[in-house]
């Protein structure tokens, strides 16, 4: 998989962060036709494309490196690697990405060797582990989907009740945990799916606990 993705999916800057390049599928690159023709299950290969929650996410993480320089991050559903990069750039002392997609684990390996960082990539998932042992998690695009929200919800829940941090990246998707979060930044960015160069908002939150507990008020900053 590794030699496909470096043959078939070329190195280009991401939209709105020049600073960091993904391995990304064009329409030539036979990504989606070599996900169908497998033996094997395979998940679609959305590790492939860039999302709106995530360049989001990432060009916050640049523009304010404090919230993780320094710190032990948790990147969740990590994808291609773009948010947990950022976050390396940022000086993040430590970053563990985590996806589900044995392939994702690959590409973000070729994505982070690319911008000259390093990950701790881990696949599995996360959401019926405890809170890992870092400063500050880290979501981009996970709400998508009822049931995967609700686990990711319930997840977060436990990291800030253990006292870490949570930031997420998102541009409102459908099950988008909104009485829970506060607005932190808004960019104008491209998303997945999009058709040429569309353009939308997507916002980075902060994920706070339920009113009246005693980490209600927790956040990276």
């Amino acid at each position: 998989m590794a030699a496909f993705i470096e043959a078939h999916l070329p190195l280009v800057p991401v939209n709105s962060i020049p600073e960091i390049r993904l391995h990304r599928a064009q329409a030539s690159s036979g990504l989606w036709r070599l996900a169908q023709s497998a033996k094997e299950g395979v998940s679609a290969p959305y590790w492939a494309y860039p999302w709106a929650g995530g360049i989001a996410l990432a060009r916050y993480l640049l523009d304010q490196p404090e919230v993780v320089a320094g710190r032990s991050v948790f990147d969740l559903g990590a994808g291609s690697g773009l948010v947990g990069i950022a976050a390396a750039k940022a000086g993040a002392r430590q970053v563990f990405a985590v996806d589900t997609d044995h392939h994702a684990i690959v590409a973000l390996g070729l994505n982070a060797a690319a911008n000259n960082v390093s990950l701790s990539a881990i696949c599995g998932d996360a959401t019926a582990e405890p809170p890992p042992a870092a400063d500050v998690v880290l979501v981009g695009d996970l709400f998508y989907e009822a049931k995967l929200a609700a686990r990711v919800t319930a997840f977060l829940e436990t990291c800030v009740g253990a006292g870490l941090g949570v930031l997420i990246g998102d541009p409102g998707r459908a099950f988008l945990p909104l009485p829970r979060l506060r607005r932190l930044a808004e960019y104008p960015v491209t998303d997945f799916g999009d058709a040429g160069t569309a353009v939308r908002t997507s916002a980075v939150f902060s994920f706070a606990a339920p009113v009246g507990s005693s980490t209600s008020e927790q956040h990276p900053a």
